[in-house]
């Protein structure tokens, strides 16, 4: 049975000019993930994890090598057009949250479906019913500094996931957390991916994080060591 990859990375390269110096944070990295898989991304500090994150999430164009994402060749793309398969194709979960601390949880939510032009009535029962899917319905009206750490990640996946990306990238998301949020928000995650098939990557430092994931893919100096 062939197995459909979500993202194909072939030979992918990263290379940054410090001075005089060439740091090659990625040597050369081969990778496929299978949609709806779950997977995490390790290493220390330096192992050009950071970097794959990067560009597998189209923040970042390689140096050389080919990325494929849900079929599409992105890794030669123009610097606004990978920010539109971006805004379509990858939702963001960050270690700090990153809301809009002026607005409500709706509006933080609606923020990627105003980015696409959706209409206003499309944009507000999206957004809601993201909230929902995390369990805070009852929140939509707060901002962020009247939630709690937890309910703040969750305003975060709830933005991440109303655009029905093709793969959450998930950086150090209970890194801010005490650890019973931080098992709260693992599990909602899990729960997401079991039930709405949403492909997630996890970039963590965390092994007990690393060990809930189907796969572990470790780095060390630029390449793929383990997965």
């Amino acid at each position: 049975m062939t197995v459909d990859h979500v993202i194909e990375g072939k030979q992918i390269t990263k290379t940054y000019q410090m001075g005089t110096v060439e740091v090659h944070a990625l040597a050369g990295v081969d990778l496929q993930i299978a949609r709806g898989e779950v997977v995490a991304i390790m290493g220390p500090s330096g192992s050009g994890k950071s970097t794959l994150m990067n560009i597998l999430g189209c923040l970042d164009h390689p140096t050389s090598g080919d990325y494929i994402l849900d079929g599409e060749l992105v890794s030669r793309l123009r610097d606004d057009q990978l920010a539109d398969i971006r805004n379509r194709k990858v939702g963001f979960v960050f270690q700090s949250f990153n809301l809009l601390s002026r607005t409500t949880a709706l509006s933080n939510v609606e923020l990627p479906l105003r980015y696409a032009g959706v209409p206003v009535k499309e944009r507000i029962a999206r957004a809601s019913r993201a909230l929902d899917a995390v369990g805070l319905s009852d929140r939509i009206r707060h901002r962020p500094t009247e939630l709690s750490g937890g309910q703040q990640q969750r305003v975060a996946i709830a933005r991440a996931l109303v655009n029905n990306p093709a793969i959450l990238m998930a950086d150090e998301p209970t890194g801010n957390l005490d650890s019973k949020s931080g098992k709260e928000i693992m599990d909602l995650l899990l729960t997401l991916n079991r039930d709405l098939g949403t492909t997630l990557i996890i970039v963590t430092h965390d092994m007990g994080i690393g060990q809930q994931a189907q796969r572990i893919i470790r780095l060390a100096d630029g390449l793929i060591v383990e997965g």
